[in-house]
């Protein structure tokens, strides 16, 4: 492609609505372009980037023995209402009528509608396994879409379901498209870790993310310094310390004066020499129409995740100002009391006395007040790894693949069964792994920048070279015909035949990202040389005129 004739609106200045560097380089280097709130086009590098990651996918799917289907993304309601989906995605499916005022929406994801077409189509055991992905738009209405293609209402997503005849059979689909999505990430060049997470609206038994490594993560991940171990914080656990001695018999409880004395800072500095981890921090939640009350030690904080599944609810409501604010506390607390293992170990603790300006000391669990005591804090960094006991260390990530365990999730709703080799009836057992193929574009600019702008990897990027004449006749002439010879080889190249200073040549090229850049100047060809400049790390390599296309196309390989 010539860049004199190329679509290719680049910007000086970092637009203001950016918030994070992939939305500020994608939006300078011309990639993208925001239509609305969490909606954005693809301007022609854009595409070329998207396709050569959906390419990798599809050939790590292929190979993995998955086949492409490509569902409708305009889905009728009665599929999502046949498993309780409809209401429990809530407000985030959009929804829509036909001029009929029949009820549809647009597709957050397919499990149901796969499952409709193998249930339609399988009726025996010798018509698994099956592997079906897509790579298709996906519609969510976020409700805060922020950081251009991290977090979007329209996004492409591959997304694969598996089909077996046992729980074991599953387990192998699932493994073959664990090892495929490390494949892919080691493919696009990326620093990821895959860790335990929570399967969500999803349902199933169990799943994993694949968490691109960046500080503008909107995750965080907990993993150990020494073994394999790694989980997202809303599942991620710690082995057990054991709990400190008393130091002999405690004493009852009694009342402190603490006036203004409401965080856990202020509480260390009222209680001199005391330890953030003698106090018992209680905040109050809702589960529907049941008050909960969560207590961790004063160090910890509470996981709502694990504290929803402590109290068998979808999801918790933390209340704000609940009645005496900052002065909380179990002992004589009327409703339910969720009470976290390191909080339940506290042998001597001090906690709040359900009065304004008033705390009491010396209170144990067990002795002082009762609750059911489950894992609901969340990891912290230091805690020690639950495999091994080495130390955890926290993360930011992205999320950009997921893998689910769904068993039989969906199909003994939705009634999709085979019949197996004794003529038995049996509920197919289901996988589903899914990828942000457009968010692995903003993945990867996180991951993989500078501060002159994009630094695609060879894979990904949307050209391979760039070339770039500096000045004169005769560097345009030798331009044009390695141009044309690149081409020949199947190089994928951006010539940059502009009228342009060659400062500005330069900016633009490495704003781009593009992994090679050929620049031809009149000195260099004086002694019959092309410099080549590798955009990761400006290593900058020096060839022979006439050898010049076989050392970039061999650098490509």
């Amino acid at each position: 492609m010539r860049y004199s004739r190329a679509f290719l609106p680049t910007l000086r200045e970092i637009p203001k609505e950016a918030n994070t560097v992939s939305h500020a380089l994608l939006l300078r280097a011309g990639y993208i372009r925001m239509v609305g709130a969490g909606l954005y086009e693809f301007l022609p590098l854009g595409v070329r980037v998207l396709q050569r990651i959906a390419g990798i996918i599809r050939q790590e799917m292929d190979q993995a023995g998955a086949q492409e289907v490509l569902m409708p993304a305009l889905l009728p309601s009665e599929y999502f209402k046949e498993t309780g989906r409809w209401d429990k995605f809530g407000p985030t499916l959009l929804r829509l009528q036909d001029r009929k005022q029949g009820e549809y929406h647009l597709g957050p994801t397919h499990e149901e509608i796969i499952t409709d077409m193998v249930r339609r189509e399988v009726k025996s055991y010798r018509q698994l396994p099956l592997n079906l992905y897509q790579i298709q738009m996906k519609y969510r209405d976020e409700p805060r879409p922020r950081a251009g293609l991290l977090r979007c209402r329209e996004f492409l997503m591959k997304d694969a379901y598996s089909f077996d005849v046992s729980p074991e059979a599953a387990r192998k689909s699932y493994d073959d498209m664990e090892a495929a999505y490390h494949r892919i990430f080691k493919r696009l060049g990326l620093e990821y870790r895959m860790v335990a997470a929570d399967s969500g609206a999803m349902g199933g038994s169990g799943s994993a993310e694949f968490q691109v490594l960046a500080q503008s993560g909107e995750d965080a991940i907990a993993a150990c310094t020494k073994c394999e171990y790694a989980a997202n914080v809303e599942v991620a656990t710690a082995a057990k310390r054991e709990a400190p001695a008393a130091g002999g018999e405690i004493p009852i409880p009694s009342k402190v004066h603490t006036p203004g004395a409401k965080t856990i800072e202020q509480l260390v500095a009222f209680f001199k020499g005391v330890e953030a981890s003698r106090f018992l921090k209680s905040l109050v939640y809702m589960a529907g129409d049941r008050k909960i009350l969560a207590v961790v030690r004063g160090d910890h904080e509470v996981n709502e995740i694990k504290l929803a599944r402590a109290v068998g609810a979808d999801e918790v409501h933390w209340v704000a100002e609940p009645e005496h604010a900052g002065f909380l506390g179990p002992v004589g607390f009327s409703g339910t009391v969720i009470v976290d293992e390191a909080a339940a170990a506290v042998a001597d603790g001090i906690t709040g006395a359900n009065e304004a300006d008033h705390h009491l000391e010396h209170v144990r669990f067990g002795r002082d007040f009762q609750g059911k005591v489950a894992d609901v804090r969340l990891v912290a960094k230091g805690d020690p790894c639950p495999r091994c006991g080495a130390a955890l260390e926290l993360y930011r990530g992205i999320e950009a693949g997921h893998i689910f365990m769904l068993g039989t999730h969906y199909t003994v709703t939705m009634k999709a069964d085979f019949l197996d080799a004794e003529g038995n009836t049996k509920p197919i057992v289901m996988g589903c792994y899914g990828i942000g193929v457009s968010r692995l574009v903003a993945a990867v600019v996180e991951q993989l920048h500078d501060k002159d702008g994009l630094v695609w990897p060879l894979e990904v990027a949307p050209y391979s070279v760039i070339v770039t004449p500096l000045g004169g006749d005769e560097p345009a002439a030798v331009a044009e015909k390695l141009y044309t010879e690149l081409q020949a080889r199947g190089v994928q190249v951006l010539y940059d035949d502009r009228d342009e200073r060659p400062g500005v040549k330069m900016k633009d090229a490495d704003l781009l990202g593009i992994p090679l850049r050929l620049t031809i100047g009149k000195r260099g060809l004086q002694d019959g040389k092309v410099e080549i400049k590798e955009r990761k790390g400006g290593q900058v390599t020096f060839v022979a005129l006439d050898g010049c296309v076989e050392a970039v196309a061999k650098m490509i390989r």
